[in-house]
């Protein structure tokens, strides 16, 4: 079954431990305001794929990762495509190479739980702890992120949780100590990670004609990313921020 892919990066070093081939997948059924790659959020677009193509990627560029490398799948939302990934994610481990997983946590099934099964480290995007501000960013409810990552945890899936900080949507301390006394008796959260607003998406949506919702939104300050990092340190022993 053929993958739809967006895109590749070689050696990155923000999506999981190492240096990681990561590949974007095409599909996302949410509709975040700060998106970085609003071009992966149609179903239909990217490149249909073999599956082998990816692991003779992933073979070629298996002496850079070292003992922490690997691959990561993001997106786009990858979980669309579980069905095709799940003999993928076999295939990849058969040649002894870690698999991340990006997710959003939204898409929840017998094929999704799967794949997290076949998954050696997943990225759990956790926009907003409170509801309602989380269907403000993103166009859907929390609900199904939390349970899923209520489901890792019982599954004793590792997972790292990463967290935009958007001025104004997501950086109160009200809403980060709610997360903290939410998730602090997670045993299997490596660790939190902190990603500051930024602006990349702004030319990619004018290229596609769209508006950019979050244009005026000024990014994140350094001192503030420090100040709320100090929030999430009372509640988590490891939290990096990018």
């Amino acid at each position: 079954m053929q993958i739809r892919v967006h895109s590749y990066e070689s050696m990155g070093t923000f999506d999981g431990p190492g240096l990681r081939l990561v590949v974007f997948l095409q599909g996302c059924r949410f509709r975040c305001l700060y998106c970085a790659n609003p071009d992966t959020i149609p179903s239909i677009g990217g490149t249909l794929t073999e599956p082998d193509e990816i692991v003779r990627m992933a073979v070629s560029q298996r002496a850079f990762f070292g003992k922490k490398g690997g691959i990561t799948f993001s997106g786009g939302e990858p979980t669309l495509q579980s069905e095709a990934l799940i003999p993928l994610f076999d295939r990849l481990h058969a040649e002894n190479i870690h698999i991340c997983l990006d997710t959003n946590g939204n898409n929840f099934n017998e094929q999704t739980r799967e794949l997290y099964k076949r998954t050696d480290l997943v990225l759990l995007d956790v926009k907003q702890i409170n509801n309602e501000r989380h269907k403000v960013i993103t166009g859907h409810p929390n609900t199904q992120t939390l349970k899923t990552a209520a489901w890792l945890e019982e599954q004793g899936i590792p997972m790292r949780i990463r967290y935009v900080l958007v001025p104004g949507y997501s950086d109160s301390e009200e809403d980060i100590r709610a997360f903290g006394a939410h998730f602090k008796h997670y045993k299997h959260i490596e660790r939190i990670e902190l990603l500051p607003y930024h602006t990349f998406g702004v030319h990619k949506y004018e290229s596609m004609g769209k508006k950019y919702l979050l244009k005026d939104v000024k990014e994140d300050r350094p001192e503030r990313i420090l100040e709320v990092r100090s929030w999430f340190a009372e509640y988590f022993s490891n939290v990096w921020t990018q």
